[in-house]
């Protein structure tokens, strides 16, 4: 099962090189991996019929219960011969659609298979987790697929509509998956279906949950507005998409669950009522159209909403008939989604006023037309014959509330009858005041992809006893209401064959009066779901913008002001309810004293902070609060913490300081004195409630604390510092995660100070030709004007001589020099150190950026560019890079970084011990490093050449002035 969906992705990601080397006849090849799903699928035919099932299951991370389960029985042999093997047949057809210079092709061919493999992995997945992992690839690849001719501003719009609607569907459904697996005690769908939670309120507003998003992704009122749009996708992605797989999956999802929760109270109100309003709104609806692709689109919506009614209906009966209609519906709407493409292909048009004997010209396609239309209205000998009658049985024999949904179902039929004969006559038939529409004619490899599943159709339904123990394995899992039933094209004179009658005779009549029902349709017909969705996002939009002016008033502190209320409102009116001071242990205020004094100075530098004017002393001050935390930690004992803390608040209080450069001395904000007076409370008592806050956390403590047992499990492996391992070992995702965040806010701040380079013209042409102070060699910087051309001194610095005199500092140079080297020896022992000792790569990264960034304070931009003459982007690209792959390195085993652990002895060093733990701690050492390099370079490089620029020590093109010289 796992080869052959990762041969589907595999070789998706080959599409676009096979494209480019056979064309179009690459998708012959691309069908490969389908075709072999479909096979392996039919040997495994009498083991599922037989009421057996296929499990494989890769334990992914054991201790935690989180694997990779799949299972084919009964129901997802089904779905993978629709899902595979109409796929097989869509690529192949594909070859014959496009032509070898369409545009993307490559990417639109990869994306198809993609999806084809997504749909695949999604009716094996025997976990819920896995299944929506999943659900949402294939919306982000119908997002793709919908959106591939993205010149057009409709097919742009319509991926988008389908994105947001089935994502906000399936965001609600993950809520209800955790409730669910939470309530079942397992996310394995088949143990959950086998042994069903108790339907508490919490399951019944789960299973409210899981329906939103199948309800969604299978376009059932009110969230059918993006399938008819999603026709602007070309025609093979309709017809595989929107008749075999995507929307499939939300009524395969309601199938898969109604063994175990239709006996909910919520379960059928929602599902039968809101299945057969779609069924009767989407056939009305398609009365009315006159694109053949819009007809079918809304004729799926239609037959959506009757599967969905009919899989959630929660009888043995109802179950047969909504499995057999589930394949009649994919043999027949994939086909004339097929046959309308070969029309507009042929015709250059799909509008049924302008198309008229069509059916003379192309007498083969026409054929497979009607044989597939007459399966969709269900006429007899087809396949839609007998899923259609097994329908009306399981309908009529069942609940009062079921005989109320075979009303709406035949209504509904008959509307199925009266489009489908629409769509025949509008395509092919001769139209009295209208032109031959000229055709060319179609190859065999054209027609033979939606004649095969026509023909299958056909074939199907005399033959649909053969599918009776396959379909009736999956039924035989629901109750059953009465007798079983059996699938069987005659079943004899009866009511369900006069209610056939009935809707055919219906259908028959509303198609010849169609000019009439076209009036009326159009003269009562609602709001488009269309336009209410249009309407739905301008709103969205214009409250968007009056909360936003509302709130967002351009000052820091009522920003700040508002956060520490909310945050205050919140934490206060927890304390007050809960109490949670009850039995707490009773708090100390020091260890010993020399912490209270720390603490009483780091408050008092705080409450400085609210007094000055001078930015540079607020920034002191501020930065002595970090200090004094330090400080805390070193008293404390938690010495690796207090290096971490630091080296921070060295870092940023430098970057405050290259920043407050270009800014005011006094701060210019006016403040009254009553907002003055205000903000000391308000500081005061959010400190007061952070610090009760953690007391009580702390104190009230109800569980074993981890500590200890995080102590133990360093200690198994060799190791003694706890605070490390967990970084880089135990939660190393989380360190990914947070180094990858890191990455993204340097990029951002460089980005926006060198933003307004593009509108500077010729004044960054030298930079965009790559002459920076950053490429700048030793040879470069030396032919620069010198600081002392007359009497030369002794360069203690590579580049210290760019300086002009007045910037120079002997004894500054002088301790850059001797202590630059030392300093990042010191990084590197304190990151290979990090497994025993105080250290680790963050904090090594920080002491390595504090060396280069006393490089620069010493001797400007171009002694920056000496001492690290790489660009900062190479070492954040490159450590994010290492962490990266050492953290999925370690999914091998199911671990996070446990891949291998190497233990050797050096001459000088004595034995060491190397893991990839160490490995992805040097990843993020050099991800530090480039972060504080970029950040220094932007801040401090970038300013000062704006400064030498505003002081006419550079021209504008950004040479230095003649006997100028630049910091």
């Amino acid at each position: 099962m796992i080869a052959l969906i990762v041969a589907h992705f595999a070789l998706a990601a080959c599409a676009g090189p096979l494209v480019h080397r056979l064309g179009r006849r690459a998708f012959v090849v691309l069908a490969l991996p389908p075709a072999a799903a479909t096979v392996w699928a039919l040997t495994r035919w009498s083991t599922t019929a037989s009421g057996g099932a296929d499990s494989w299951s890769w334990q992914w991370i054991p201790d935690y219960g989180v694997a990779l389960d799949l299972r084919l029985d009964a129901l997802a042999e089904l779905m993978v011969l629709l899902a595979a093997g109409v796929g097989a047949l869509v690529l192949l057809y594909c070859a014959s659609y496009f032509t070898d210079d369409t545009p993307q092709l490559g990417r639109f061919a990869g994306n198809l298979l993609a999806f084809a493999g997504t749909m695949l992995a999604l009716v094996l997945a025997d976990d819920l987790i896995t299944l929506y992992v999943f659900w949402e690839l294939t919306t982000v690849f119908s997002y793709l697929l919908i959106g591939h001719g993205s010149e057009h501003r409709h097919s742009r719009r319509s991926a988008l509509q389908a994105l947001v609607v089935t994502t906000l569907g399936g965001l609600a459904m993950l809520v209800g998956i955790l409730i669910l697996g939470q309530a079942a005690g397992t996310y394995r769908i088949s143990a959950i279906v086998a042994d069903p939670p108790e339907a508490t309120l919490a399951v019944s507003v789960a299973v409210v949950l899981v329906l939103c998003g199948a309800l969604s992704k299978s376009a059932i009122w009110p969230f059918s507005m993006w399938l008819p749009n999603a026709m602007a996708a070309p025609t093979p992605v309709s017809a595989y998409l929107h008749a075999a797989a995507m929307v499939k999956a939300g009524v395969y999802l309601v199938a898969r669950l109604a063994p175990a929760f239709a006996d909910v109270p919520v379960w059928k109100p929602v599902v039968i009522v809101l299945g057969g309003a779609t069924m009767l709104l989407g056939g009305w609806r398609a009365l009315r159209l006159n694109d053949l692709k819009l007809v079918l689109a809304y004729g799926t919506v239609s037959q959506l909403g009757f599967l969905t009614l009919l899989a959630g209906t929660g009888n043995r009966n109802a179950a047969l008939a909504a499995a057999a209609m589930i394949l009649g519906h994919a043999l027949f709407k994939a086909p004339l989604f097929l046959v309308t493409g070969i029309v507009d292909h042929a015709a250059g048009t799909r509008d049924l006023r302008e198309l008229s004997g069509v059916g003379r010209c192309l007498p083969y396609v026409a054929g497979v037309a009607v044989l597939a239309a007459a399966s969709m209205a269900a006429l007899p000998p087809l396949l839609g014959f007998a899923a259609k009658e097994a329908a009306f049985e399981a309908l009529l024999h069942g609940s009062a509330a079921d005989r109320w949904a075979l009303a709406v179902v035949v209504a509904g039929s008959a509307l199925t009858t009266a489009y489908s004969l629409r769509f025949v006559w509008g395509a092919f038939a001769r139209k009295p005041g209208v032109p031959d529409t000229p055709v060319h004619r179609v190859g065999w490899a054209f027609l033979a992809p939606p004649a095969l599943l026509a023909v299958l159709g056909l074939v199907l339904g005399p033959g649909v006893g053969w599918t009776d123990r396959l379909l009736g394995a999956y039924a035989d899992t629901l109750p059953a209401d009465g007798k079983p039933y059996h699938l069987a094209l005659w079943h004899g004179f009866g009511l369900a064959l006069l209610l056939s009658a009935l809707a055919w005779a219906a259908g028959a009549v509303l198609f010849l009066g169609r000019a009439h029902v076209t009036r009326l349709s159009r003269r009562i017909a609602w709001p488009t779901a269309d336009s209410v969705f249009g309407h739905l996002l301008l709103g969205q939009e214009r409250l968007a913008l009056q909360v936003t002016g509302f709130i967002q008033r351009g000052s820091l502190s009522v920003y700040l002001a508002t956060t520490l209320l909310a945050m205050l409102a919140g934490q206060f009116a927890v304390l007050m309810v809960d109490t949670p001071w009850d039995g707490a242990v009773r708090p100390r205020l020091w260890d010993n004293p020399l912490q209270g004094a720390v603490a009483a100075l780091t408050c008092a530098a705080a409450l400085l902070c609210l007094t000055v004017r001078r930015r540079m002393k607020a920034v002191v001050l501020a930065g002595l609060t970090g200090y004094g935390a330090a400080l805390l930690f070193v008293v404390q004992g938690a010495p690796d913490l207090a290096l971490t803390q630091f080296c921070v608040e060295t870092v940023s209080m430098i970057v405050f300081v290259l920043v407050l450069r270009r800014m005011p001395v006094h701060f210019q904000e006016s403040v009254s004195t009553w907002r003055r007076a205000a903000r000391i409370p308000m500081a005061l008592a959010a400190a007061a409630t952070v610090g009760v806050g953690m007391w009580v956390a702390a104190a009230a403590r109800t569980a074993e604390p981890a500590g200890a047992a995080m102590v133990r499990e360093v200690a198994d492996h060799g190791l003694k510092d706890v605070v490390a391992t967990i970084l880089v070992d135990l939660r190393a995702w989380d360190t990914m995660g947070e180094s990858a965040v890191l990455a993204a806010a340097a990029v951002g701040v460089t980005s926006l100070i060198y933003l307004h380079r593009r509108s500077e013209g010729t004044m960054a042409q030298e930079e965009l030709r790559g002459r920076t102070a950053w490429s700048l060699s030793a040879q470069h910087s030396t032919r620069l004007p010198q600081g002392d051309d007359v009497a030369p001194e002794r360069g203690w610095l590579a580049a210290g001589a760019t300086l002009a005199p007045e910037h120079r500092s002997v004894v500054f140079e002088v301790v850059a020099r001797l202590l630059f080297h030392p300093i990042l020896v010191l990084s590197v022992y304190l990151l290979f150190c990090a497994e025993s000792l105080p250290g680790g790569g963050f904090v090594a990264g920080l002491v390595a950026g504090l060396a280069l960034i006393t490089r620069y304070l010493a001797g400007g931009r171009f002694e920056l560019a000496e001492a690290a003459p790489l660009q900062p982007g190479l070492f954040t690209g490159l450590g994010l890079f290492i962490s990266t792959g050492v953290g999925l390195l370690g999914l091998v085993d199911g671990t996070v970084l446990h891949a291998f652990t190497y233990y050797g002895h050096l001459p000088v060093f004595g034995r060491y011990h190397l893991s990839t733990s160490v490995l992805f701690d040097f990843g993020v050492y050099l991800l530090v490093l480039g972060v504080v390099l970029d950040i220094v370079r932007a801040l401090g490089a970038k300013i000062d050449r704006q400064i030498e620029r505003a002081a006419g020590v550079l021209t504008p093109e950004g040479r230095p002035e003649a006997g100028g010289t630049p910091r």
